[in-house]
């Protein structure tokens, strides 16, 4: 998997949490992943095709972790997973996807994506759309710990 093509997904994780939950994550080592288990509690799942390639992006937050992105942007901080909670998820997963689209389209990369699925629960898991290998990158926070995931044809 060519690393122009996913570091703007990374790059764009900690600019949204940043900008958007004045929040400073600490990104962590990728590894293949092999299994669809999830890592944490809440998942977005966004889909992506385009001319050169065809995949998918789900970034994973433990509750901890979400519950205070959402006090921080939104001043409101339920006691689990609900369903502003999971909507919160789905616009980031959009904020996210979008600014790494604005990255991606500088080095001459076009995709179109998906309207985001939101999956929560212990050991939920997440199916990607495309058959390519799955990286993961965990990105951690004294609140907890995100995921992203990225799965590319290639």
């Amino acid at each position: 998997m060519n690393v122009d093509f996913i570091n703007p997904f990374l790059d764009s994780l900690l600019n949204v949490l940043k900008t958007m939950a004045n929040m400073e994550l600490k990104p962590g080592k990728p590894n293949l992943k092999k299994d669809n288990l999830a890592k944490g509690d809440v998942s977005g799942l966004i889909g992506m095709v385009g001319p050169q390639t065809k995949g998918s992006l789900s970034i994973t937050f433990e509750e901890s972790l979400i519950l205070e992105i959402m006090n921080k942007m939104l001043g409101e901080k339920p006691e689990s997973i609900d369903e502003e909670v999971t909507d919160l998820v789905g616009e980031l997963t959009n904020m996210v996807t979008g600014g790494a689209k604005n990255l991606l389209s500088d080095k001459g990369y076009e995709f179109d994506m998906a309207t985001p699925i939101v999956v929560s629960g212990k050991d939920h898991t997440i199916a990607h759309k495309s058959d390519g290998q799955k990286i993961i990158m965990p990105f951690s926070s004294i609140y907890g710990t995100a995921y992203i995931e990225i799965c590319f044809e290639s």
